[in-house]
């Protein structure tokens, strides 16, 4: 079955019948690909249910409609996959990169992130991405022969570095430079995951799309909640002329209906030229293997200058506009305190953890403790978040 896919594939795709294998060795399914039973683990899994529950940009009791990181990560995959098809390369695989791309964030989004990276320090810090790996090769719970997901060392590879090297030059894989973010240096030694290379071109495509992705969706967002207004928005060149293309072949129309009209817009725009720029990159190095891909010394998946440079107006804009809109900023604070007491909290007493987790901690203060803390805060959603601050200190809910 993944051989007749296989076949239609370009000689740069990556091909789950030519997979390097899994940690633990397991006998092929019979009907599924290997790409296709990373896409199914990673759908089954705790952390992927776990997203519904897990901010993007707002959160939790901001509204019903607002992207969670669940809904974000499917859409990701629904562009990955478009993508991944147009170009000839395997879309089951770039579907699972895009769907688990997202498991190491904490609750309360980046902001939950950078509180607890902040405790950390000391502790060997914190990284989402990083974070993502632990939980597929370790912290997940699922199968009685290993811990964690044991997927293919293709989406293992992607999720480690989807958005570029980690390393500039081949290290050492059983002593890795102290830059290399904990979760990932703790597996290194078991499986080297070539950090001084790319990844390949689902993961780099998978990565394109959480762009596209989180653009355009925080546009739709942020119009929602009130931070900016269309007309706001409509002095960002890419922004302005989607908006000229639409009201020339539309007219005037409900703002709610112009705004789903100018993401889509938007999306195809991005999309569309992200597979020229694409298509560019790769007729001039004519990989013929997954392997010329990674060692191509720059991106394959990308975009021209020029529309790098209007994305990145946007991003502009969205970063003073959005991420640092005084409401956000406020819900920001509050959400940070809540992860530093529950991470103080944490390491001082461990017990106050579940029992589960309460096990593998060592005592006060360790090294040890210190990472079971943050492992717990990290998968907790935001509701959990704040029902747990409330009742460990005894507030009322947030």
């Amino acid at each position: 079955m993944a051989q007749s896919y296989e076949k239609i594939l370009k000689p740069y795709a990556c091909k789950a019948s030519e997979t390097r294998g899994r940690l633990f060795p397991e006998p092929e399914s019979p009907s599924r690909s290997a790409f296709q039973r990373d896409r199914d683990r990673i759908i089954h899994c705790t952390a992927f249910r776990r997203l519904k529950h897990k901010t993007q940009v707002f959160v939790h009791h901001e509204g019903d409609h607002y992207r969670t990181r669940l809904t974000h990560s499917i859409e990701v995959a629904q562009i990955a996959r478009s993508i991944c098809r147009v170009l000839g390369v395997d879309e089951d695989l770039g579907e699972a990169l895009a769907l688990a791309h997202d498991f190491g964030h904490t609750p309360f989004g980046h902001a939950g992130e950078e509180a607890l990276n902040d405790v950390m320090k000391n502790y060997g810090g914190f990284d989402h991405n990083a974070q993502t790996i632990r939980l597929v090769t370790l912290l997940e719970k699922r199968y009685a022969a290993f811990d964690g997901l044991n997927l293919t060392w293709e989406s293992l590879e992607g999720l480690a570095k989807h958005n570029g090297p980690l390393a500039a030059t081949e290290i050492d894989p059983r002593n890795p430079s102290p830059d290399i973010p904990f979760g990932i240096a703790e597996y290194l030694p078991q499986q080297d995951l070539e950090l001084h290379t790319f990844a390949g071109m689902e993961a780099q495509i998978a990565a394109n799309a959480d762009d596209i992705a989180y653009n355009n969706h925080d546009i739709d967002d942020g119009l929602r909640a009130g931070l900016f207004s269309i007309r706001d928005l409509s002095d960002i060149s890419i922004v302005g002329h989607a908006l000229d293309a639409i009201r020339k072949t539309m007219g005037d129309i409900a703002e709610p209906v112009l705004i789903s009209e100018l993401v889509r817009h938007l999306i195809n725009n991005m999309v569309s030229g992200m597979l020229r720029e694409t298509a560019r990159r790769l007729g001039r190095l004519n990989p013929r293997s997954p392997r010329d891909v990674r060692q191509a010394g720059e991106a394959m998946a990308g975009f021209d200058p020029d529309l790098m440079g209007q994305i990145g107006e946007l991003k502009s804009y969205l970063g003073e506009n959005m991420y640092n809109h005084p409401a956000v900023i406020e819900k920001a604070a509050q959400a940070k305190q809540v992860v530093k007491a529950l991470f103080s909290l944490y390491i001082d007493a461990p017990e106050k953890m579940p029992v589960e987790w309460s096990a593998s901690a060592t005592g006060p203060g360790t090294m040890e403790t210190a990472r079971v803390a943050a492992d717990y805060i990290a998968g907790m959603t935001d509701g959990y978040a704040f029902r747990a601050h409330a009742t460990l200190f005894n507030n009322e809910n947030q």
